[in-house]
């Protein structure tokens, strides 16, 4: 089957796709029978956005080739005047923008909801930790007044070791190496006596 496709030419982020008439099993950008123009989608300024031979198109469907849905459109195109093609352009740009506009204005709007939830449970947070505030501190209180009423009682019945070992405290002295070789030494000399 004879299908007019696109096949695709140019360079990384900048395509530029040949009209092409061409066998439907052969691959996308080789072999053809027929070139039919070009169609360059980021032209800018003065350059050539398309070329197309549309009397060679109307030939090639009268033989029954099939026409890709982008060639359709092309198609389409070509056949209108230049301004008319000016005004499709111009219009097709302005729906893009006040899509990305309307895009923007909800994104806006849901931060802006996204705000004022966060300040609203901003507010009622405090409220809410203010009452559990008192009611922890009220239980604080209580705990501190037991443990005050306790350590009098300990005070009051003093026992006998308590003051002997006030007025004499022990230390202790950290072993060192030679105390800890003499030690050895005794122990081996009380093994060997034994």
């Amino acid at each position: 089957m004879v299908i007019v496709r696109l096949a695709k030419s140019g360079a990384k982020k900048n395509p530029y796709y040949f009209i092409t008439v061409a066998d439907s099993r052969k691959p996308r950008d080789g072999a053809f029978i027929e070139r039919l123009g070009f169609f360059n989608p980021s032209a800018k300024g003065s350059e050539e956005r398309m070329r197309f031979n549309v009397e060679r198109l109307d030939h090639w469907i009268a033989q029954g080739a099939q026409l890709s849905d982008k060639v359709k459109e092309l198609a389409k195109d070509a056949r209108l005047s230049p301004d008319e093609l000016q005004a499709k352009l111009d219009a097709k740009k302005e729906k893009r923008l006040r899509k990305k506009e309307a895009i923007k204005a909800k994104k806006v709007a849901e931060l802006e909801a996204q705000a004022k939830e966060a300040e609203e449970e901003a507010k009622e947070a405090p409220a809410e930790e203010e009452a559990p505030a008192e009611e922890n501190a009220q239980t604080e209180e209580a705990p501190a007044e037991e443990e005050v009423k306790e350590a009098p009682v300990e005070e009051e019945a003093p026992t006998d070791e308590a003051p002997a070992e006030e007025e004499a405290p022990v230390e202790e002295e950290a072993p060192t190496e030679e105390s800890q070789a003499e030690e050895s030494e005794e122990e081996s000399s009380d093994d060997e006596k034994k």
